[in-house]
């Protein structure tokens, strides 16, 4: 209510501004440094292609690997792969061979 002995503040135009800043301020910095902000949202990019280099890499292992398994299961059982997979294992040749070492396995 206004009557004729009301004095005008200069300091209760400001609150509503300050509270405003204050509130912006806030959400600004948090979506730009919380936990979910951008900067880390770039870490989680960055950590993401990392990791799905590596599941590629890993994935690639275990194929060659299934590929091996296959050749020396029961079913389709080749004899020059398990001779082969044996020499390198037990690390051992005849006297009339030439050895070239592959790491694969």
């Amino acid at each position: 209510m206004w009557t004729k002995y009301h004095k005008k503040r200069k300091f209760g135009r400001l609150v509503l501004p300050a509270i405003t800043v204050a509130f912006v301020s806030y959400f600004s910095y948090h979506s730009v440094h919380g936990d979910l902000g951008l900067i880390a949202t770039e870490k989680f990019e960055k950590q993401r292609m990392e990791r799905l280099s590596e599941l590629k890499k890993l994935t690639d292992k275990r194929e060659a690997l299934e590929r091996q398994v296959r050749l020396l299961s029961d079913g389709s059982l080749e004899k020059d792969m398990l001779d082969e997979t044996a020499r390198y294992q037990l690390n051992v040749s005849r006297s009339d061979e030439i050895v070239v070492f592959n790491s694969y396995f």
